[in-house]
């Protein structure tokens, strides 16, 4: 039993892991290299993380520098960047790209951050449908009496005090982002 509750409680953990990555990828107007993370190059065909194929830096607070190893890919690097979803148009100088964030509006501060809200409950609903198949595989083990009914019970509230645990921690991750969002 003690392995069926570590298999629901890493299954938690990477809901957690999830949402974290998602929360890597907002960018609050300061420049962050994860907002390139889901950002794939055409290398010789085969689509490459942008990472793979060039130094990013970050020289000012507003700014990200992609010097590409080499300069045949600073087409494909800008056209990546332009087809993606992140908003940002890119300036190619002939050796490397630059990438400036705008200040956010608060309009759009107020957007990303219940953006931030949503992604935040719908990691709060996946936890919660991982307690409800925890609880279901250990009310079908004591229905076929393969554990008693105290180990039910048992099993139900250690379950719920791990669900617990990720959700406090679901609520701390969308503080900390909004905080960070709405700080100007």
């Amino acid at each position: 039993m003690k392995e069926q509750l570590k298999i629901y409680e890493e299954k938690m953990d990477k809901t957690i892991d999830s949402l974290m990555n998602d929360y890597a990828s907002i960018r609050a107007g300061r420049a962050n290299p994860h907002v390139l993370d889901k950002i794939k190059v055409d290398y010789y065909g085969t689509p490459t993380p942008i990472q793979q194929v060039g130094n990013i830096s970050v020289p000012e607070a507003r700014m990200i520098l992609i010097q590409p190893w080499e300069k045949s890919l600073l087409k494909a690097i800008e056209k990546a960047i332009q087809t993606s979803d992140l908003g940002i148009n890119p300036n190619n100088d002939g050796s490397c790209i630059r990438l400036i964030f705008p200040e956010l509006t608060e309009d759009r501060r107020k957007e990303l951050a219940k953006d931030v809200k949503k992604k935040g409950e719908n990691a709060k609903v996946a936890v919660r449908n991982i307690r409800r198949d925890a609880n279901d595989t250990f009310k079908k083990m004591e229905k076929n009496d393969e554990i008693s009914e105290d180990d039910l019970k048992d099993a139900e509230e250690k379950i719920q005090k791990i669900t617990d645990k990720a959700i406090e921690k679901i609520d701390k991750a969308v503080e900390n982002k909004t905080k960070e969002i709405l700080t100007v």
